[in-house]
Parts: structure tokens; sequence; C-alpha cells
């Protein structure tokens, strides 16, 4: 008797899309059923491993490079496998969402590389995973426009040979895709935006010249990046292009992970391209893992945490000199500054600080870096065009010269900055101004002139849920308490309200965010993302 068929996947409560059969073929299915069943185990056991780790970091306050994995980092004979010509030269890249303004004018902004993002820059409502999917397709095929409806604006791509390189960014290993479940079970929110991308583009992009390219996030551990390599040899072997074909970039946004940032690079090291260094998520990462950790691990407010502070700055020499010890791209942090079409004086000033970000980067061995929008393409572009001239990177400057220390990456307390009840505000108003936009399924918002994400929300929430369980006491002499973060909650609501008017607030999701950051600040048990409640409700 022959064994009974696989079970297939149910879509399960989502509204029919337009075109969504061109992204949701039996065969693209079957595949990501496929990898559920293989690696969604061990992605469950790696997820109760991080909750051991979190464990063990309350019980000590401490973290070290790992002993079990010395002789790895010891080992100077290996190295990631070659860039491929089209990752050889990330001088400048951008992020964004998957919309289809956003896909042309990321592919056409004359940044090296596109973050195409499914992850923090994208609310993942089902309509953002299945169409991000269906723009992606289409630019490859050299089918997609858009005109706003507004403006009545045409975009177009340019051609082909401007155009910036993908790499595609899916969601981390902790969220699920509700609306895809095999036997009941959701799949891994991670298996289907890589596994529809995958299975679609994988040949289409070889032909063009390029390949599947991939930045991880949220990892947190060498372990998990050795899941992700071990799904990139099954999606190689199933759909049958060469080993060594995906190229993949890590994101080191977790301070677990920067203490694993080699052993990262050899699990992956055939698939290998570089490593990122974030900076919402690291220092969300940070206060989440040392949340018990009392006066010595609290975080002033964010915009004072700068990549300059010394704890930052260990984190970022190290990642460049491992990056390239080992052979892979060191990639730098985010350019968030989104210019003010009615005020040339305020973008002068970010401008200036946009390009001494940039400059230090450049000098201190990066290969490239972020920008969020693409008028700041060319300033970023200028500070690495004087460092590299024609050369594709720096991946020949091993940065020797750089000692780093376990404690040197938790030592907070060196920065001379403090909560301030400014800092407060500020944590309430973005994060309400955030959540409520990602309700209604916006992922990337522009919010008092930065371009913020998830990641914005997360450092928001947290440090507001920091500074109540610290007892910190801000420079007005007043306590931070869940009743003062109740009080500017509710003046912020009423300041929104009054700027925007009824009708708009009405229509909008504005109670909804500001009793969701609430939740997520003031509960005793620390969410571990405040996307899975808010998940919850997006619809």
């Amino acid at each position: 008797m022959s064994a009974p068929a696989p079970s297939t996947l149910a879509i399960v409560d989502a509204e029919p899309l337009p075109r969504q059969e061109e992204v949701l073929t039996d065969a693209a299915l079957a595949f990501v059923a496929e990898l559920h069943r293989q690696f969604t185990p061990r992605r469950n056991e790696l997820l109760a491993r991080r909750g051991e780790r979190r464990a063990e970091i309350a019980r000590t306050s401490t973290l070290d490079f790992l002993p079990e994995t010395a002789a790895v980092r010891a080992d100077t004979s290996w190295k990631v496998a070659p860039a491929p010509a089209a990752l050889n030269d990330r001088r400048v890249e951008i992020t964004g969402p998957t919309d289809r303004k956003m896909t042309i004018n990321a592919l056409n902004s004359g940044a090296k590389v596109w973050l195409a993002d499914f992850e923090d820059a994208s609310a993942p409502t089902w309509e953002n995973v299945v169409l991000g999917q269906l723009n992606l397709t289409d630019a490859y095929e050299r089918r997609i426009d858009f005109t706003d409806p507004k403006s009545g604006k045409a975009y177009a791509l340019k051609s082909a040979d401007e155009l910036a390189t993908v790499v595609m960014r899916p969601r981390g290993w902790h969220l699920e895709e509700r609306h895809l479940q095999l036997d009941g079970v959701s799949v891994p929110g991670a298996l289907v935006d890589f596994g529809l991308y995958f299975f679609h583009n994988a040949q289409r992009l070889i032909d063009l010249g390029k390949g599947p390219y991939f930045y991880l996030p949220k990892t947190e551990s060498h372990l998990e990046a050795r899941l992700w390599n071990d799904v990139f040899v099954f999606a190689q072997d199933y759909v049958g292009i060469p080993q060594g074909t995906v190229r993949a970039t890590v994101l080191i946004e977790t301070i677990t992970a920067a203490y694993e940032m080699e052993e990262i690079l050899y699990e992956l090291r055939d698939h290998a391209a570089g490593l990122n260094a974030g900076r919402w998520d690291y220092l969300f990462s940070i206060v989440k893992n040392f949340r018990d950790g009392a006066s010595k691990f609290v975080l002033p407010d964010r915009n004072a945490v700068t990549m300059t502070a010394p704890f930052m700055r260990a984190y970022t020499e190290l990642l460049v000199r491992t990056c390239h010890k080992r052979g892979a791209h060191a990639i730098g942090g985010m350019a968030a500054f989104i210019p003010s079409r009615r005020d040339a004086e305020v973008n002068k000033v970010a401008f200036e600080k946009v390009k001494a970000d940039k400059d230090r980067e450049a000098n201190d061995g990066f290969d490239g870096s972020w920008v969020a929008h693409p008028d700041l393409v060319p300033i970023a572009l200028a500070s690495f065009d004087a460092v590299l001239g024609e050369k594709p990177n720096q991946k020949d400057r091993l940065r020797e010269d750089v000692s780093v220390a376990p404690g040197d990456l938790i030592a907070i307390d060196t920065l001379d900055a403090s909560p301030t009840y400014d800092g407060l505000r500020n944590a309430v108003a973005v994060g309400i101004r955030y959540i409520e936009a990602w309700l209604r399924g916006l992922g990337a918002v522009a919010i008092f002139n930065l371009m913020e994400d998830a990641a914005t929300a997360e450092i928001s929430r947290s440090q507001i849920w920091q500074w109540i369980n610290a007892g910190v006491v801000f420079e007005n002499g007043e306590h931070a308490t869940a009743d003062l973060a109740r009080k500017v909650a509710a003046e912020e609501l009423a300041a929104i309200r009054e700027e925007i008017g009824e009708e708009t607030f009405t229509a909008g999701k504005w109670q909804q965010a500001h009793d969701l950051l609430l939740q997520v600040s003031l509960d005793q048990d620390y969410a571990d993302f405040l996307t899975l409640p808010a998940y919850e409700q997006l619809r």
C-alpha cells in the first residue's frame, strides 16, 4: 500500500487578494509545507533555548565569549565564501517595505543594495505578505509601475544596470503566519517569507546575473545561524540550484549574537555575505536581557545612545574586525532621517549629522552602510567613495588594532547620560504613533523627521518598562512610575486628537495603540516582543 500523501498547507481566515494565485501556487505551498515539516521543530527548540539563556543572564548579569567554540575563533584557516559580483560593492544600502511605490523608488535610488523588508519595516498583514512577494517578482520581470492616486505622478524602473541589488529580509524566527497552517499549526513567518520568495525567484535571479540574497534578523546564537544554513542547503537542493548560490547577511542586533559573531559566520560560511550593525534592536536586546541587572544597565534616552558610546563602539569595531578577518562584508547602521520639504535648516543640521556618522563608519573600516531615504544616498555614497575610491570594499583592512574584552560590550555605565523626563515623553509619543500605524498595516512610518520601524517601538516600550522597574528619578524630580507613564500617555493621546481632528482620530486606531503601548510597558511580565501581542490585533 502506498504511503498517504502529505498534508497540504491551508489558507486560513484570509480574504482573497488580487493575483494571489501567482504567489500561492500549489508547488510553492508544497515547498513551504516541506520547510515547515523539516525545520519548525528545531526552530521551536531554539526559541525555548532563548528563554533558558535569558534566565541565565538574569541570574548572572553577565555574558562572555563561548568557551565551547573557542577552537572556531582560534582557527585562522577558514573564511566565508567569496562575494558574488552583485554583492561585492555594498557601499550604500537603502531599506524599506515592499509596497509597489517603494519597490520602484528603492531599486531606482542609486543605492547599491535594497533591503526589501518583510520584517520590521512591514506590518505582516496578509496583504503585505502576499502582495509584497508579487511586487518583487513583477520588478524582476520588469512589469511593475505605479501611479500615485493623489499626485498623479507615475513611477517606472530605470534600466537594469542602474537598479539596486535586492537583499530580502524575512520575518524573525519568533513570529508565526496565522493565515498559513499545516494540520492546524501556523507556519513560522520566516519560512513563509523565505520560502515563497526563494521558490519563485531563485532561478529568475540567477538568470538576471544575481541570486537569492537574504538579511537574517533577530538572530540570537550561532545555533540559529546553523538552522538557517540547513534551510538554505535543503532549499537549493529542492529547486535544483548549486549549493552556495544563496548569500545571507546576518544582523547583529541582539546582545547575545554580539558574543558569537565569528561562530555565526562559521555556521553560514558557504552562504555568508557579511554582518550588519543594528542599533535600536541592539539596545532593545540589551534592555530585554539585562532588565534585572539594576542601575548599571539602565540606558539613558535612546537619542543619547549614539554609535560613539563606548559599549556601542566596542560592538561596531569588533564587528568590522570579525568580518574582515573572515573575508565578509561589514555593513554599518541606519541613517533614519527623513528630509523635510519645508524646513531647509532642519535638513542642513541633519545632513551634517548623517555625513559625520557615515564618515566615521567608512573610516572605521565598514564596507557600506544603510539609509532610509533616497535623498541620503548621495551623502552616504560620498563618505564611502572618499575612503574606497574605485575599490568595491575595504575587507583588506583587518583592524588588528581592535581588542574587545567581554565586559566592554555590556559596559552600559560608561555612558555619561541619564534618562530624562523629555525622554519618557518622546518614548510614549513615538510608541503610540508607531503602533497606531502598524495596526493599520504600515511598518515604516515617518515620525518627527525620522523613519521609524518596529525596532523603534521595541526600544521605546522597553525603556519605559526599564525606567519604571529600576526606580529612575528624572532631572525634574519626577519618579518613573506606572502612574506617570499613564498620565503622559493620556496627555499625548489628547494632543494627537487635538492635532488631527476628531474625525481622523476616530477613523484611526489611536486608543488601541495607546492601550497596547501601556500594556507592554507596564506589565510586570515583560513581553519578549511587542509584535507578538500586536499581531493578535492586526487585521
